[in-house]
């Protein structure tokens, strides 16, 4: 009894548990905007490919910084090898040869070096490598703030274009219910054929058939949205800006006849700084033609015995030290360096013919964002006139369809040109918001 009284206690201790766990967001269109660029899973691995670029703009760097390393080698020469050495040095016979052993059984070293570069064009050119490449993933962060916000956008509308569809929705199934009542009535007493009754109840189907999508549709849009975010698809998440806000906020003609500078763009800065790389490829293998110069500084112990004992007062080191300069100067290498250059010289060009056709797509991509916009506004202006028709039609054909003076079949044909007209004005709504930030993508808008 005890084990099945724990059992329910324990259930509800995890229960309790997951729901302390649980979070809750509050958040207008900006606030999950803002909350994505430092939550967003893309964003967090943006960021960190940042400061990765620093480390390795410091790792180039400090290759042409002083360089210190130390070691220790011992040996143990348990077979010492042996020389043979004329016999008459030794007073033998000439001609004959004595086998001789040099060296002892243990031997041990420390030493020290310290090396510097003093010239290498190579390294001159990786450290102006080393600052493109970090520019490079700060323009990636850049267009992953960019595609996070355009994304962030169209989830947000996805989910208030939902919520809105159920209550339409909702409010036309309460509608078409009592209407449907009131004909059930209406037949009963032998007024109108069935026919009209029947005719509702396949509209009511429909209707209840489309709710239930949105309703299955809308859990999706906030999944979506929440990963968008980069928060627990489990946590709570409530939406605060509403449709139309939104959309009278995202109407802005004068937006949309802005100079679009194209040098603006990340997409643009990004092949820009890929031609820049291949320029400093080029001057890569140019550099390799040049000489290189260092230096090195080696100090050191070494000490020998027949026993091991190093670590005895008595232990004998001899100490060395020496400075050395390497001077390297490439003098023919079969054309190959040649051969690199041209290549890296080629890859300019190739790069600078990247850079102008990405220009072009851009002027174009704007020019089509542009003109997307402007006619989203101008369908939203459309729908809202189409809705205000459709509901008037629908009302009248509603009057007449009470008073016996309209079919079934007009006043549901009436029904679905207002139902289609709701969501398609709703749609409207969702598109000047999704295309005004298409638009402020291209033109790269903070």
């Amino acid at each position: 009894m005890k084990k099945l009284f724990l059992i329910p206690l324990i259930v509800f201790a995890l229960s309790a548990k997951a729901q302390e766990a649980k979070q809750n967001y509050n958040f207008s269109l900006d606030q999950a905007i803002s909350h994505a660029l430092a939550n967003n899973y893309s964003a967090i691995n943006a960021s960190r490919d940042i400061e990765a670029s620093k480390a390795k703009k410091w790792e180039t760097t400090a290759a042409g910084l002083p360089q210190v390393s130390a070691g220790v080698d011992y040996a143990d020469n348990f077979i010492i090898q042996k020389s043979l050495i004329p016999a008459e040095i030794f007073g033998g016979k000439k001609g004959d040869f004595a086998t001789v052993a040099f060296g002892t059984t243990y031997s041990m070293a420390a030493h020290a070096t310290l090396s510097q570069l003093i010239f290498d064009g190579s390294y001159i050119v990786a450290l102006q490598a080393s600052k493109t490449y970090m520019k490079y993933y700060q323009n990636a962060k850049q267009k992953s703030d960019v595609e996070i916000k355009e994304t962030v956008i169209n989830a947000y509308g996805n989910v208030l274009l939902a919520e809105e569809s159920i209550a339409i929705l909702e409010k036309n199934k309460t509608t078409l219910e009592k209407t449907l009542a009131d004909t059930k009535e209406t037949f009963k007493n032998g007024l109108i054929e069935e026919e009209n009754v029947e005719q509702l109840q396949i509209t009511l189907t429909s209707i209840n058939s489309t709710l239930n999508y949105n309703k299955r549709l809308v859990e999706v849009a906030y999944k979506m949205l929440k990963i968008t975010l980069g928060i627990n698809i489990n946590d709570d998440l409530k939406l605060t800006d509403k449709l139309d806000n939104l959309t009278v906020s995202n109407l802005d003609l004068a937006f949309s006849q802005n100079e679009f500078v194209v040098t603006n763009n990340v997409n643009y800065q990004m092949a820009s700084n890929f031609e820049e790389q291949k320029e400093l490829e080029y001057k890569l293998e140019r550099s390799k033609a040049l000489p290189s110069l260092s230096a090195n500084l080696n100090y050191g112990y070494n000490a020998f015995g027949n026993q091991f004992a190093f670590f005895t007062p008595t232990q004998s080191w001899l100490n060395y030290s020496n400075l050395g300069v390497s001077l390297r100067v490439p003098i023919f290498s079969s054309l190959a360096r040649n051969s690199r250059t041209q290549q890296a010289k080629i890859a300019i060009e190739q790069a600078k013919t990247q850079l102008t056709e990405t220009e072009q797509k851009l002027k174009l991509q704007f020019a089509s964002a542009k003109s997307e916009y402007e006619f989203s506004i101008e369908q939203y202006e459309t729908a809202k006139t189409n809705l205000n028709l459709a509901e008037r039609i629908e009302k009248k054909q509603q009057i007449k369809f009470t008073e016996g003076l309209s079919s079934s079949f007009d006043f549901s044909e009436a029904q679905r040109q207002l139902y289609t007209a709701q969501q398609n004005y709703l749609q409207s709504m969702v598109n000047i918001i999704n295309k005004k930030a298409a638009l402020e993508k291209v033109i790269n808008k903070k």
